[in-house]
């Protein structure tokens, strides 16, 4: 089977997960008392599937290798499935964006093992909110009957970002205001489609705008940024609660000590970091934070798209 064909099955496998959880919304999976012979973790859509399984397959096979069980892959399909899904999928833990932790940590008790940090030393983004240089755009008074696109409402830079910007700059229901909002599922597609003029102003990461640029798209000939957020961690590792303490553990270590390893310094490098560094919750305190501001209460927030 070609690497196209077996992520293909793979996304296929995971759409079927979803649907079929979506379809019964039955009582949650009860987990099973034995011991897992497969550790399941979830990826959020930063990017497109094929870059996912790119970019975390190789550090999945070092983990699955070095702590001795098989690590699984489940690519879903919207930011907020991270959370529904946890627990009917029987996830051990995810890749979490800096909201979507903040959500499962309130609402399901995960804990943070690890994050990665750049070649730069940089643990961290922040949201942006961007035009196209040619739309006249240059504050929220040139907005007004404007098109939107979101990324998706259990993100922080692709919707949380925009709140407050709403909020700060008086407009109390954004969706009056603007002529179109929509959410595009991936930060590349929402700075994509500013490129393509299929919408007037987006919000994405920083560091994805930042990749995209660097790769050849026209992101800053093009862009222009207007807005940003406070500095949030880096998407992290983060686990179950009830996980095994020892294999917590393993984990952890593991990660933190790839960049001593030259199979880990190689893995490290596909995967754009330097290395990983500890991660707490105390960690993600600017994104509680921000949640407050805009009066929103983590444990009780609609992040279904509307």
């Amino acid at each position: 089977m070609s690497c196209v064909q077996k992520i293909i099955v793979i996304f296929c496998l995971s759409m079927g997960l979803v649907i079929g959880c979506n379809e019964t919304e039955s009582e949650p999976v009860v987990r099973p008392t034995e011991k897992r012979s497969a550790l399941l973790i979830g990826l959020i859509p930063e990017h497109n599937i094929f870059k996912q399984i790119e970019r975390y397959e190789p550090l999945a096979a070092y983990l699955s290798k070095r702590i001795g069980i098989n690590i699984e892959l489940k690519i879903l399909t919207r930011y907020g499935n991270i959370i529904d899904n946890f627990i009917s999928l029987g996830l051990d833990g995810a890749f979490f964006g800096s909201f979507t932790y903040a959500l499962a940590h309130a609402k399901l008790g995960v804990e943070p093992v690890a994050r990665p940090q750049s070649i730069n030393g940089v643990s961290t983004y922040h949201g942006i909110i961007f035009v196209r240089q040619d739309s006249g755009i240059k504050g929220p008074e040139d907005m007004m009957q404007k098109r939107f696109a979101f990324v998706d409402k259990a993100t922080t830079a692709g919707y949380v970002l925009p709140l407050a910007y709403f909020k700060q700059h008086g407009i109390k229901d954004y969706k009056m205001f603007l002529k179109e909002t929509y959410f595009t599922g991936t930060h590349e597609d929402a700075i994509y489609d500013v490129i393509n003029n299929k919408t007037d102003i987006g919000a994405a990461k920083n560091t994805v705008f930042s990749r995209l640029a660097v790769e050849g798209s026209k992101v800053n000939e093009q862009l222009t940024i207007l807005e940003r957020s406070p500095e949030v961690p880096e998407n992290g590792l983060a686990v179950r609660q009830d996980l095994d303490a020892s294999l917590k553990d393993k984990l952890k270590q593991t990660l933190l000590n790839m960049h001593h390893d030259p199979a880990g310094i190689d893995i490290l490098k596909s995967f754009g970091a330097e290395k990983f560094i500890e991660t707490s919750d105390a960690d993600y305190a600017s994104v509680y934070e921000y949640a407050r501001e805009i009066g929103l209460n983590l444990e009780n927030y609609d992040y279904m798209n509307d």
